[in-house]
């Protein structure tokens, strides 16, 4: 079981089982706590599925969004039992309160105190269970067996995906050696085949082979890879392989055509239509619940500048649309009146000493970006892409960084891909790295990715990650 394609999107096929798992223990909390509650017999069940199946469907549904948002669904928790236990704690809380809008707005839905607070108690008790037990038995059942074939500087490139997070879909069984190819692996790593390849994937099970040759043109075993593909085998190139699992193009791994000939890219009216009205209403509806917390921000901006009126509270910047084209992001303003020395662009660095002390907060809570609301609903930008970057940023990324342009392919977000998985970056390395993954934004952006991107940029914005 390892991952498959969903609107476009990479999913791991275990978390998918999982949210199953846990949307029917979330429906079965409910259950238990209308029993508990009313003090049913077990016998009552089938006449309290009937009854409240809309209910329990509604906290289920509920709940399961907002353990997306706090980053469970994800292969990059690090923090360990502790830290998954503050983020399902994190996680409920968010849940209460969003269920607690729904019924205050509906009034009719409320599934009563006593059951909902105990519903919540099971809840948080059977997940943690479930996910302990998991995590300390690991199963292979879970991971699909891959056989690489190459051991040149493509093949190199996946050892470097060492850690346990980075090989949570897959396992690795072996590098095999090529004539002609040379071996730039451990000698331990490489399988020297005195059998057919079809035998010996067969015999060790592997469910996928990954083309990782330096040099096609050397001789790709055409004949017994035929045969793999004919017998159920899939097979496919290091760059897919990259994209799947790491969830970005590698630039230093892909070749022109492969932009040509892949899946992805695509563009139609219908998707931009879909987009635009999805962008319209989410910042109508952001809009109306962040006001308060935007007239409050502009009022402490105000103040800490002593009340100078020739002090903005706006800050505008030209930056770089959706094809090329030059628009002005609103932010409110983080840093000190010129904090660019003769109009000469800065990247924002670590503990830079020209934040203020209100920009400092609406920086880590990343309310300093709720103005660009508005650059959304202009048009100039959407809710979810690549970030956009200064004019005299892009000239310069673009002479040094291949594809960099490509990345204006689409309207530039508040939030993206490459904010999710890479932290906030102020060197040309980084430029690169976040290129990567909003290339992979480009190539496969959908509503369903959009949807995902903004559930776990909750996760962001509640334990402020990727700020500077």
């Amino acid at each position: 079981m390892g991952t498959f394609r969903l609107f476009n999107h990479y999913v791991r096929a275990s978390f998918i089982v999982l949210g199953a798992v846990e949307v029917f223990i979330l429906f079965a909390s409910v259950v238990a706590g209308i029993l508990l509650r009313y003090r049913q017999g077990i016998a009552e069940i089938p006449t309290i599925v009937k009854l409240y199946w809309f209910d329990a469907g509604l906290f289920s549904f509920v709940m399961l969004l907002s353990l997306i948002s706090a980053g469970l669904y994800q292969t990059r928790l690090r923090e360990g039992s502790f830290g998954f236990i503050l983020r399902l704690t994190a996680a409920m809380l968010l849940g209460t309160v969003a269920l607690s809008v729904v019924y205050y707005f509906f009034p009719g839905l409320i599934l009563g105190r006593g059951a909902l607070a105990i519903a919540i108690v099971c809840s948080f008790i059977f997940i943690i269970t479930i996910r302990i037990t998991l995590y300390k038995l690991d199963p292979g059942i879970f991971k699909k067996r891959i056989l690489v074939l190459g051991t040149g500087k493509h093949a190199l490139a996946i050892t470097e995906l060492r850690r346990r997070s980075d090989q949570f879909g897959f396992q690795i069984m072996g590098y095999v050696h090529l004539r002609g190819e040379e071996d730039l692996l451990d000698e331990a790593k490489v399988i020297n085949l005195n059998v057919p390849l079809i035998d010996y994937i067969e015999k060790t099970d592997i469910n996928e082979v990954v083309l990782a040759i330096d040099d096609r043109r050397k001789g790709i075993p055409m004949h017994e890879l035929l045969d793999c593909k004919m017998r159920g085998i899939d097979i496919i190139d290091v760059v897919t392989f990259f994209e799947r699992e790491t969830g970005k193009i590698r630039l230093d791994q892909v070749h022109p055509s492969w932009f040509l000939f892949s899946e992805g890219f695509k563009s139609s009216a219908m998707r931009e239509f879909v987009k635009r009205a999805f962008d319209i209403l989410a910042s109508l509806f952001l809009l109306i619940i962040t006001w308060p917390l935007m007239v409050l921000a502009a009022l402490a901006i105000f103040f800490e500048s002593r009340c100078n009126v020739n002090a903005h509270i706006l800050f505008r910047q030209v930056r770089v649309g959706m094809g090329g084209r030059p628009f002005q992001v609103l932010k409110f303003r983080s840093m000190i009146v010129d904090a660019e020395a003769y109009g000469k662009a800065q990247w924002a660095t670590k503990d830079d000493s020209r934040v203020t002390m209100v920009g400092k907060v609406i920086r880590k809570t990343h309310i300093d970006e709720l103005p660009q609301i508005i650059n959304v609903l202009r048009g100039d930008m959407s809710f979810v892409g690549p970030r956009p970057e200064r004019p005299e940023f892009v000239v310069m990324l673009s002479e040094k960084i291949p594809y960099y342009t490509e990345r204006h392919r689409v309207r530039p977000g508040i939030t993206g891909w490459a904010q999710l998985l890479y932290p906030y970056g102020s060197t040309e390395n980084d430029a690169l790295e976040k290129l990567q993954y909003d290339l992979y934004f480009v190539k496969n952006h959908s509503l369903f990715l959009d949807i995902l991107i903004l559930l776990q940029t909750a996760e962001v914005v509640i334990f402020g990650h990727g700020t500077r």
